[in-house]
């Protein structure tokens, strides 16, 4: 059983600082909760290292799409089955709009009630909402104030 997601995120930073950002897959961590670490192995294929409730993943995927400052996608090639997409919007000069795409076979009793309770979506938010905080702290929105 095959589950998706789709998840959007308006931010207050150019597409420039999102895909900046969103496109060192070493920072993913930074960002995304539930991995723990995303190592090279070549200019296009990642080792990832998933905590998610319930279960550690280990993982190989590689980018399939790299359209600078458009998007960016990726896809298992070793371990679960995992694809995902992200897209960044220009909204206007100064903000953007980030969309998460995700497909994954859950495995185990607690991945297949995440996706049928929709938590998989809450943690996909959640993340999307940290992504939003560093986005607008990196481009001056959400800097610290001083008194």
């Amino acid at each position: 059983m095959s589950s998706s997601l789709v998840e959007t995120v308006d931010i207050k930073a150019p597409v420039a600082v999102t895909w900046s950002l969103w496109s060192d897959v070493t920072q993913w961590p930074r960002f995304l909760s539930h991995v723990q670490r995303v190592d090279p192995i070549d200019e296009r294929r990642f080792a990832w290292q998933l905590s998610l409730p319930g279960a550690d993943k280990n993982f190989v995927a590689e980018l399939t799409e790299v359209i600078p400052e458009d998007r960016i996608a990726w896809k298992t090639v070793e371990g679960v089955h995992h694809a995902g997409v992200v897209t960044f919007h220009r909204l206007d000069d100064t903000s953007s709009r980030v969309a998460l795409q995700i497909e994954y076979d859950p495995q185990g009793f607690i991945e297949r009630l995440g996706a049928l309770t929709n938590l998989d979506s809450t943690l996909a938010n959640y993340d999307l909402g940290e992504f939003q905080k560093l986005a607008e702290l990196t481009a001056g929105a959400g800097g610290p104030r001083t008194l």
